[in-house]
């Protein structure tokens, strides 16, 4: 394409073969359309090279992308911004779906609310199946005109990323890219926070996949997760635990300072970690939270089947 597109979709992968194929058809298939989608395989041993340039042949919106070795979760994922060519970004997992109509109407969001920094949908969890397993409310307090409020509730509440989100690609390229030590990926989204409000569009249109291969179950441990995202996190000596968590904090302090608010707004944030810390002190995890809350809506009512191109033919 020698025409920039107007949103950016980047893919970062690693081994992906068992749900690329259907992530890939959820995004092909958006009623939105301009766009170029972005697959960083982070050096991948099963078919999934296969699987992205068979896609990457057929779809001249598709770019396929091999790492030479495996560079980490993290630094695939800021590769992928650095190359991206659109005025908007959206990070896409390769065992998550989305709903036909998700991209169009975050996209919709951001041109009718200049000053919103993200549009995304509420979350549901799937299973290996695509069987929606539990439709989850969104509690954050992200959409507040207050940026203290915002980062207090990325702190607070539960939950705290935003996988399905269209993002502006200019203010993503202002925070700290995603880092690799604990939580890194709820400190990006606080300093996000901090840079403008996000909106909610008020629907079921992410669907994130639970599975016994997804990275919570697969790495467990602090450390694990930690390697995972950057391999270097595996050295015990370099990269002590205090340090992972200690980065962590520090995360949230450098978006603080970083941060195009008032000094008197600093200072309240600030105020809102000093709560948070002494609230989690003693918690190894550092404050590890469950995803979100339930809500009242019951599975069998947000059908995938229904709204997800590429799963008209699948039985619910």
């Amino acid at each position: 394409m020698s025409t920039a597109p107007r949103l950016s979709i980047g893919l970062p992968v690693y081994n992906g073969e068992d749900y690329l194929a259907q992530s890939l058809e959820a995004l092909l298939g958006q009623t939105y359309d301009d766009f170029e989608l972005i697959i960083s395989d982070n050096a991948s041993a099963d078919s999934t090279e296969e699987i992205g340039r068979a896609y990457a042949k057929r779809d001249p919106r598709v770019r396929y992308v091999r790492q030479p070795v495996n560079i980490g979760c993290a630094p695939n994922h800021n590769y992928l911004v650095d190359v991206a060519r659109g005025e908007l970004f959206k990070w896409a997992s390769d065992d998550d779906l989305y709903a036909r109509d998700l991209i169009e109407r975050c996209v919709e969001a951001l041109d009718e609310h200049p000053g919103f920094v993200l549009s995304h949908s509420w979350t549901a969890m799937i299973d290996e199946h695509a069987v929606v397993t539990q439709a989850l409310e969104y509690p954050l307090v992200t959409s507040s005109p207050r940026a203290p409020t915002r980062f207090r509730s990325t702190l607070f509440a539960p939950g705290g990323d935003d996988d399905g989100a269209v993002i502006r690609t200019e203010v993503l390229r202002r925070v700290a890219p995603l880092d690799s030590y604990h939580h890194a990926d709820r400190t990006i989204i606080s300093e996000l926070a901090l840079h403008g409000p996000f909106h909610q569009v008020p629907d079921w249109l992410y669907f994130r996949r639970d599975h016994p291969g997804r990275s919570e179950h697969e790495y467990p441990t602090v450390r694990k997760r930690a390697s995972n995202l950057d391999p270097k996190r595996a050295d015990r000596l370099r990269h002590p635990m205090v340090r992972l968590l200690g980065e962590y904090v520090l995360g949230y302090v450098n978006g603080i300072r970083r941060a195009p608010i008032s000094a008197a707004d600093k200072r309240e944030c600030f105020r809102y970690l000093r709560q948070w810390l002494l609230s989690r002190a003693g918690n190894p995890a550092m404050g590890a939270m469950p995803i979100q809350a339930t809500a009242e809506l019951g599975p069998r009512e947000v059908s995938v089947v229904s709204v997800v191109a590429g799963q008209e033919g699948r039985v619910p």
